[in-house]
């Protein structure tokens, strides 16, 4: 069961715990550009019931303006990297000074506009074990400079620290197979792990069960399996900071066409 909680009286979020006992691992995991609504939640207490110590924190503690808007996807709060960067560490002081937490094992997940994120702390810090991407990071604007985000993504998948798993819809309207594979390409040259997959007739969003025109129940199942059996890999040591381990699967049309793609409810 996830609870609220208010960290360095300023961050509001959810925190779980699964039940057993001695230090377990943990994930942050972010919401999308709606901040915490049901899915973020959801997906939260999925973490929890997979065995993590699980934090939501808000990213968007300093937006003032209309949440309800912004939940309904009618406004949007965007992010500095230097802010992001302070509060992540704010919360990973909060996360290792919990007695159920095995501090050097945490990983972070992010999802739409915050899948970036976890790329950027696993660039910029050293204590992730592991990040994790759900349709998010690699949007056409992401490879330009941007003054909130100085740094393009391609220079941040060069500095990663820990492996990546990625998780990418054949139909998103917001993120081209291209972008996928050119990150596949980079992440390769750099000597980075990854597990990435695009998944057939998915479209963006596509595990979120709240948004039924979007949601893809047999994809989602798939791909949550691919986020666990990742997690627990990595956690149980599997992933070499000394081998460079490479998985890409991908399952699209021949035929595939960006331009078609549309925007699912």
């Amino acid at each position: 069961m996830l609870t609220p909680i208010r960290i360095d009286n300023r961050i509001i979020g959810f925190l779980g715990k699964p039940g057993g006992g001695g230090k377990q691992p943990a994930v942050i995991h972010l919401h999308e550009r709606y901040g915490i609504v049901q899915h973020t939640t959801d997906l939260g207490q999925k973490f929890v019931d997979a065995g993590y110590v699980t934090i939501v924190p808000d990213l968007f503690s300093r937006f003032t303006g209309d949440r309800e808007a912004l939940a309904r996807g009618n406004g949007r709060c965007e992010l500095r990297d230097d802010e992001v960067l302070q509060d992540i560490d704010t919360v990973v002081a909060y996360l290792r000074a919990l007695p159920e937490v095995e501090g050097g094992k945490i990983a972070m997940s992010g999802v739409c506009q915050t899948g970036r994120q976890p790329l950027l702390i696993s660039a910029k810090r050293d204590y992730l074990s592991a990040a994790v991407v759900l349709y998010g990071a690699i949007y056409p604007d992401d490879w330009k400079s941007h003054p909130l985000r100085p740094e393009p993504i391609d220079k941040i998948l060069e500095q990663l620290s820990c492996p990546i798993a990625g998780v990418f819809g054949e139909l998103d309207n917001l993120v081209p197979v291209d972008n996928v594979i050119r990150m596949c390409a980079i992440l390769a040259k750099a000597k980075k792990s990854f597990d990435v997959r695009l998944y057939p007739e998915a479209p963006h969003g596509f595990l979120n069960d709240t948004m039924p025109g979007r949601y893809r129940l047999s994809q989602t199942q798939v791909a949550w399996n691919q986020i666990t059996t990742f997690l627990k890999s990595v956690f149980n040591g599997e992933w070499s900071k000394e081998r460079a381990i490479w998985r890409f699967e991908s399952d699209t049309s021949i035929h595939y066409d960006f331009t078609k793609n549309k925007r699912w409810d």
